[in-house]
C-alpha cells in the first residue's frame, strides 16, 4: 500500500495558479490587442487592467498581426475611426481554410460593404 505523497508548498502554489488561471477566448485576445492599437493607454497599463503579463500581450499581438497583417490593421483602423470596410470578399462563417474580412470584422461591429454596393451608393454607372 502506497502512502499519499505530501504536497510541498511550491507544488501547492502551482496547483492554485493552475486552477485560478484566466483563460482568454480568441475574441478577448483580439479585443485586448485592438485596444492597444488605439493607443489610448500604454501597454503596461493595459496589461495591469487585464491582469496579464506584458510578454503574453506581445505574444498575442504577434499572433494577431501575423495572421493577416493588412486585414488586422484595416479592421483596427475602421473600428477606431468608425469607418466602413469596402471589400470584394463575401462572408463565409463556416470556412475552415481562411477567415474572410467580413467575418473577422463582424465581432467588432465594423460594417463591410461590397465594392458594387459602394458604387451604387455613390451613383457611379459603369
Amino acid at each position: 500500500m502506497k502512502t499519499p505523497k505530501k504536497k510541498t508548498a511550491e507544488n501547492f502554489i502551482k496547483d492554485i495558479r493552475r486552477n485560478t488561471r484566466r483563460i482568454f477566448s480568441s475574441e478577448q485576445k483580439i479585443q485586448i490587442v485592438m485596444e492597444a492599437l488605439r493607443a489610448e493607454m500604454s501597454v503596461a497599463e493595459l496589461c495591469r487592467k487585464y491582469s496579464i503579463n506584458e510578454s503574453q500581450f506581445y505574444k498575442w499581438n504577434k499572433e494577431f498581426l501575423e495572421a493577416d497583417e493588412a486585414d488586422a490593421w484595416l479592421i483596427a483602423f475602421a473600428m477606431t475611426y468608425g469607418n466602413q470596410i469596402v471589400t470584394h470578399e463575401v462572408s463565409k462563417p463556416n470556412s475552415k481554410s481562411r477567415v474572410m474580412v467580413p467575418d473577422a470584422a463582424n465581432p467588432f461591429n465594423v460594417i463591410c460593404i461590397k465594392t458594387v454596393d459602394l458604387f451604387r451608393a455613390l451613383g457611379v454607372k459603369i
